[in-house]
């Protein structure tokens, strides 16, 4: 046991420095490139480095499998120097079972970053998201998927909209059934309700079928001017891309909420695979990075007398990216649907800690 506790400290102190050397080179590179990216906007440096700040959960979140596959590198290769390694190997312990320290500090980040970071880096993503669009645009727009249907939210110079679906006949074209728009001016006071039967995006705007609008002024009886149209135009600032975008977000939602997400988008009519691939592969990411601990050791864990060092490092750091590029692939499959959701999730994980074993039991007994 005081061998595994001396093996996760090194393994921590080298995944801490690790983690804020790169934490410092992303702050700095997204801090460039949210400043180009807001040119136009003449935003203040206090702004660019909030937004920096909202992004930087998300990145580091993306980044683990890096920092865990280079901590190990430094783990081992900073024992073999040491020679602790033949020392190890002298007392008759084998070189896998030093694994365990580094494999359960591996799981447990894991467990972490699905538990606690997920959470941070979808709300900081969300608001990000947010800032970004108040920046970028006059008004906020915004989607969100409940029991009671679709929810959208578009806004201009002219004030905002609310449009509200009770489901959609054809999600990729954005064809909207049971249709209530309220529109408000920009103090906040609504103008007119509209009710349609069905809506669908084209061309900067909204086709309303069978809509009936009421004006909601004031001094006005809404039912005595209302106006019957067979088919209108609402302008809007949306677009398809956008909101398929926006769906598309994974990583903006929590994976507390994305249970209940897809129930929501299924009932609204939306395809579901691609939250569903993103959930698994979510709870599949500490054994993800379990293989990335032992990919790093396959490749390290080795006396330096035997030269190719740098070769060894190399190899581990590509083989990690190869899995990496894998799991991607596979996940993009999933969504795809040319693939099983637990398929596209959990093979790649599973694969990559089986070739590890075999190189590490290779190396060890030959």
């Amino acid at each position: 046991m005081i061998l595994d506790r001396y093996f996760a400290r090194r393994f921590m102190q080298s995944f801490l420095v690790i983690g804020g050397i790169f934490l410092a080179l992303l702050i700095l590179i997204d801090l460039v490139e949210q400043a180009r990216r807001f040119e136009s906007e003449n935003l203040s440096f206090s702004r660019l480095l909030h937004l920096t700040l909202l992004n930087t959960p998300a990145a580091i979140s993306e980044m683990l499998p890096l920092l865990v596959i280079l901590s190990t590198i430094a783990l081992f290769i900073g024992l073999a120097r040491s020679s602790e390694l033949v020392v190890i190997r002298a007392i008759g312990r084998s070189g896998i079972r030093a694994l365990l320290a580094p494999v359960t500090l591996a799981l447990l980040i894991g467990a972490l970053a699905v538990a606690l970071l997920n959470p941070i880096s979808a709300a900081t993503s969300e608001e990000y998201k947010r800032l970004s669009d108040t920046y970028k645009n006059n008004g906020n727009s915004a989607l969100s998927i409940t029991r009671e249907g679709l929810w959208l939210r578009q806004g201009s110079a002219e004030g905002q909209s609310v449009i509200h679906a009770r489901g959609t006949t054809n999600a990729n074209s954005l064809e909207l059934t049971g249709v209530t728009i309220v529109t408000f001016s920009p103090d906040g006071k609504p103008t007119q309700q509209i009710v349609a039967d069905q809506a669908k995006l084209s061309n900067g705007s909204w086709i309303l079928h069978n809509a009936k609008i009421w004006s909601l002024a004031d001094d006005v009886n809404p039912e005595a001017t209302s106006e019957l149209h067979q088919t209108i135009e609402l302008p809007t600032s949306l677009t398809r891309q956008r909101i398929l975008d926006t769906l598309g977000q994974q990583d903006s939602v929590s994976v507390y909420d994305l249970p209940q997400l897809i129930r929501d988008l299924r009932e609204a009519g939306f395809s579901t695979k691609q939250y569903e691939v993103w959930l698994q592969v979510q709870l599949a990411r500490p054994f993800f990075l379990m293989a990335m601990v032992m990919i790093g050791a396959a490749f390290t864990m080795r006396h330096v007398r035997f030269g190719g060092t740098g070769i060894a490092v190399l190899s581990a750091v590509l083989l990690g990216f190869a899995i990496y590029f894998v799991r991607n692939f596979a996940q993009i499959l999933g969504e795809n649907g040319q693939l099983p959701i637990f398929v596209a999730a959990w093979a790649p994980p599973f694969a990559a800690i089986l070739l590890s074993l075999g190189l590490l039991l290779h190396a060890e007994d030959g």
